[in-house]
């Protein structure tokens, strides 16, 4: 059984419980690499692009003729070597997203967020504490913890006054639960998380047991088989 994984209140003397399932991974380097390229190439707009030489506006005249001038042979106007004319294997529209599996993006997620339980740079905050924005106490909250570095902020949809509290702090990022990516959470040298947001996160990075479909799938089955049997022999 994985022991109990804790960390600190923000603002309270009190300990709160981590669930061991998802901060108590071992760490997957290569996993948690791949899937932080992956988080930030899905960002990419995409959007570069640039004329070739068949879209540049210009003339498609010969520049001169052939011969008689005692000048060099030229063609079109729009070749990349000239001035003004298109651009040679340049950007396009694209897409740079990469497919991760969902086991293994959840894995690495847990592999994040355990990186932060070990390291003791997780803390836990009580959204609900801060019914309108104070930005005061969020401050001290966070010097009196002791973040490193630039730090994020993950809390649910609801927690406008908790939002608000910390979104004009230095070096603070803040991010909903269900936005976080595991660039975000290995990109921080510090992680604070709602206790609203915990729930969000661990649903999140739960592992996938797809057996459990199948069992689920089976045990219908059976059971529908049965009394269709059961059925016949009362008829």
């Amino acid at each position: 059984m994985a022991a109990a994984v804790k960390a600190p209140m923000l603002g309270k003397q009190a300990k709160a419980d981590l669930p061991a399932a998802v901060f108590g991974e071992d760490f997957h380097e290569s996993l948690v690499h791949e899937t932080a390229r992956a988080d930030l190439a899905a960002r990419r707009r995409g959007t570069a692009s640039s004329l070739g030489r068949g879209e540049v506006a210009m003339t498609t005249a010969k520049a001169w003729r052939q011969k008689g001038l005692g000048r060099a042979r030229a063609g079109a106007l729009s070749v990349p070597h000239r001035r003004g004319g298109g651009v040679a294997f340049g950007p396009k529209p694209r897409d740079y997203a990469v497919k991760v599996n969902r086991k293994a993006r959840r894995r690495a997620l847990r592999a994040a967020l355990s990186v932060h339980a070990a390291r003791d740079t997780v803390a836990v905050i009580d959204g609900s504490a801060y019914e309108k924005p104070q930005t005061k106490k969020a401050a001290q909250a966070l010097e009196k913890w002791g973040a490193r570095g630039p730090t994020l902020l993950v809390l649910d949809a609801d927690e406008t006054a908790a939002a608000k509290s910390f979104r004009n702090l230095p070096a603070v990022t803040i991010l909903e639960a269900s936005a976080v990516g595991v660039a975000d959470v290995v990109g921080h040298g510090s992680l604070v998380i709602s206790q609203a947001a915990l729930e969000v996160l661990e649903a999140r990075a739960a592992d996938v047991d797809r057996g459990a479909g199948a069992r689920a799938g089976r045990s219908a089955s059976d059971s529908s088989e049965e009394s269709e049997r059961s059925e016949d022999s009362e008829g």
